[in-house]
């Protein structure tokens, strides 16, 4: 699999623009990042491309931790992160819909 380049800071920029509005559509709960919430964030993130995740950990440290293993497990990269809503992006692989600035 080929390496993707990273996204530039004004692309990053560009989609939190874009996230600002979005509503969380993943809900990571106490028992954490599952195969079966994965499958549901690898569809998600294959619909919309841009998305919020809400992780309810009981610390920063567990938190930081799942948001690294939904980033890493999922292909997605993290836009931002507030609080407990982390912004992720991948792409479309057969058509992407956004479209992002150079």
């Amino acid at each position: 699999m080929a390496l993707k380049p990273a996204l530039t800071s004004s692309q990053k920029r560009y989609l939190r623009g874009l996230a600002h509005a979005l509503k969380p559509v993943i809900l990571v709960g106490g028992k954490g990042v599952s195969d079966g919430l994965l499958a549901e964030l690898d569809l998600a993130l294959e619909r919309h491309e841009l998305l919020k995740a809400r992780i309810a950990a009981e610390d920063r440290d567990q938190r930081d931790a799942w948001i690294v293993q939904l980033t890493q497990r999922s292909g997605a990269e993290l836009i931002q992160r507030v609080g407990n809503t982390a912004t992720l992006f991948r792409p479309n692989r057969e058509a992407p819909r956004i479209v992002l600035p150079r």
